[in-house]
């Protein structure tokens, strides 16, 4: 089946492009005006978005992301709405959309009902930060996900058999933090990137994006030299968090990606 992250891999790796994945959690700092972050982003050159679904305990994001999931969840988000935004998303954009999102809330929606509502909203990929993939498999109601792709995280001290495992079954784009710890965690991207890549890229042809503690174009510029795309959410998530009473958050956040987008071009 089609899928928008598979076509943007293959149109961006035969030019020798890397993509730009941004993050920005759903309904920060409100509904409609995360339509216009995201809107913005992608107006800005942003090759895929990641959108984080809201959740009360997100114990794999640091402080700055917890926050912009509290004052989406505050301004009324749920997964209906969303699912929605990007429903409304799609009738003028075409980027990819990532879902990043926790078990408990596509368990309480309902678990073949949240993958076929997502895909016919036009989501095209869900990271489930924690469902492990062989888990996972155990479970035959978790098996159909009506073409979206999963995508996987590995990170740089994760085993050699575990990451052989992880890159054999990976679709769309394998997430690799550059680093461990949760997100917008101080400290930049690790020195050694090149190495983590390299050794994902033993095991698969799946394109490899790096993420976690890329904050300036001169840090993108270096980790995308490595990989085939580059993470960039906590950065973003501050901008909109510095300008959530500003009418114009929007044009906020797109004017401070778009360095960073053009750093790895």
């Amino acid at each position: 089946m089609s899928n928008r992250i598979d076509a943007t891999f293959a149109r961006l790796q035969p030019e020798g492009k890397k993509a730009f994945v941004a993050y920005v959690s759903a309904g920060d700092p409100d509904m409609p005006r995360s339509l216009e972050v995201i809107k913005a982003l992608a107006d800005a050159g942003a090759d895929i978005i990641e959108l984080g679904l809201p959740f009360s305990d997100p114990l794999a994001d640091g402080i700055v992301n917890q926050l912009a999931a509290d004052r989406a969840l505050k301004a009324g988000a749920t997964t209906v709405k969303v699912l929605d935004l990007v429903r409304d998303f799609r009738k003028t954009h075409e980027t990819p959309i990532v879902l990043y999102a926790y078990l408990n809330p596509i368990i309480t929606y309902g678990w073949d009902k949240f993958y076929t509502a997502a895909a016919a909203a036009g989501v095209d990929g869900i990271l489930p930060l924690d469902l492990p993939p062989d888990e996972a498999a155990q479970h035959p109601e978790m098996s159909s996900t009506h073409g979206l792709r999963i995508i996987t995280l590995i990170a740089p001290t994760t085993p050699a058999d575990r990451v052989k495992f992880l890159a054999e079954q990976a679709e769309g784009f394998i997430y690799a933090l550059s680093r461990t710890g949760v997100t917008g965690a101080h400290g930049a991207p690790s020195d050694t990137i090149g190495e983590t890549v390299a050794r994902i890229k033993e095991h698969t042809k799946v394109p490899v994006c790096v993420g976690f503690g890329i904050n300036t174009p001169e840090q993108a510029s270096s980790v995308a030299a490595h990989c085939d795309g580059i993470v960039v959410g906590s950065v973003i998530v501050k901008q909109v968090q510095a300008n959530a009473t500003d009418p114009d958050v929007a044009a906020k956040v797109k004017a401070f990606v778009t360095p960073l987008i053009e750093a790895i071009q």
